[in-house]
């Protein structure tokens, strides 16, 4: 699925969204994070640059501005050397925590970045980064129905 109008008016109409961000907003963001944004994440960011789901102050949905936007193990560890985590795995979505929901940009599939959970405890095990989304609509969409829960965890 690609990011569709409905699923914007739906995020607008019942969310939190920030004001867009501009097209040299996202020009700069590309210019530092040295990747260009899917058509998934560019419509979301023309159209709003972040978001809050649920609740004005949820932190467990919280879409990352772009300037916000930084490598997984800068956000998880704070550290940005090779030993911590891939360079290509960029957070889009805080849970709360000290965890968050990251891009891998160095696959994409049908042109869209897949989503990974990033778990902090977890992070640097191998294996422990599981997809969540095959793209950012997916994930929006995933979103958006889980009531506000991390609709990818199992129910306790």
């Amino acid at each position: 699925m690609s990011m569709d109008g409905l699923l914007l008016e739906e995020l607008s109409r019942q969310h939190f969204p920030n004001p867009p961000a501009s097209p040299s907003q996202i020009e700069e963001f590309e210019h530092r994070a040295g990747w260009r944004l899917d058509p998934d994440l560019r419509a979301f960011y023309l159209h709003c640059n972040g978001a809050r789901l649920f609740k004005r102050d949820d932190e467990i949905y919280r879409i990352l501005p772009l300037s916000e936007i930084v490598r997984a193990r800068v956000a998880i560890l704070g550290r940005d050397s090779d030993d911590h985590g891939p360079t290509s795995w960029y957070v889009v979505c805080d849970t709360g925590d000290g965890d968050y929901v990251a891009l891998d940009t160095s696959t994409a599939e049908n042109g869209c970045y897949p989503l990974l959970d990033c778990f902090h405890e977890t992070f640097t095990e191998p294996g422990s980064n599981k997809p969540i989304a095959r793209s950012f609509s997916d994930f929006l969409e995933r979103a958006l129905r889980s009531g506000g829960r991390l609709y990818w965890l199992k129910r306790d």
